[in-house]
């Protein structure tokens, strides 16, 4: 992996490393909100299975690992978790379900896993279910909840949708955008959902190379 270009200064030249993997992903303040995402050429945030998953590359999983080190806590859907067979990591999960459904397996996992939902899922709120809005869940509320609860670098994983509902609720500040160097064609689920109009402006913080995927950083304006 290489560094085409970066806003940060005093990196070292040669192959990244690690360390300085873990420098370039660092949340720059203790309270942020960073999604990851990984996509084709072409606009696809899935492969022809429906799975982010199958377009991914060595490079995007090690950036993957990257967020997740600096990251307090995962945001994730249900729905996603569910389709790409969450399990249970060393960072706390926090899921989103306005159904108040955890995806199998993830309930019962030693690491700390928390349900966010909303009052229509009728579940009871406590340590383990956060109950926040009352027919969808109010996603401004649970990253404030993830703060309170010593979690405040939050890092959002999908899935498109849930994506969508925090950039049109202005809680992202940044994008860590992996471009795999294939191309899907037909009509595929975008990183952000259908739906709304947007609009945000980003300026970029890095760009690194490896074996043809682009790993990207963005920041976003406000």
């Amino acid at each position: 992996m290489r560094i085409l270009t970066s806003r940060l200064r005093g990196l070292p030249s040669g192959p990244v490393s690690e360390a300085t993997l873990d420098r370039l992903y660092a949340f720059p303040r203790a309270r942020w909100v960073r999604a990851n995402f990984v996509s084709t050429l072409d606009g696809a945030a899935q492969g022809s299975d429906g799975l982010s998953g199958s377009i991914n590359t060595p490079a995007d999983r090690r950036v993957f690992a990257a967020n997740r080190r600096a990251a307090d806590c995962v945001l994730v859907g249900a729905g996603t978790a569910r389709a790409e067979n969450y399990r249970p990591s060393r960072t706390p999960l926090v899921v989103v379900s306005r159904q108040g459904r955890l995806p199998r397996g993830l309930g019962a996992s030693g690491t700390r896993v928390v349900l966010a939902t909303c009052a229509a899922s009728g579940r009871r709120p406590s340590d383990e279910v956060w109950v926040h809005g009352d027919e969808s869940v109010d996603l401004a509320a649970v990253v404030g909840r993830c703060a309170s609860e010593r979690m405040p670098r939050v890092l959002a994983e999908g899935g498109p949708h849930l994506f969508g509902d925090l950039l049109a609720a202005d809680l992202v500040d940044e994008l860590a955008l992996t471009l795999a160097p294939t191309l899907a064609g037909g009509d595929p689920l975008r990183v952000v959902a259908p739906g709304g109009t947007l609009g945000r402006a980003t300026e970029v913080r890095h760009v690194l190379e490896e074996d043809n995927s682009l790993l990207t950083l963005w920041r976003i304006r406000r």
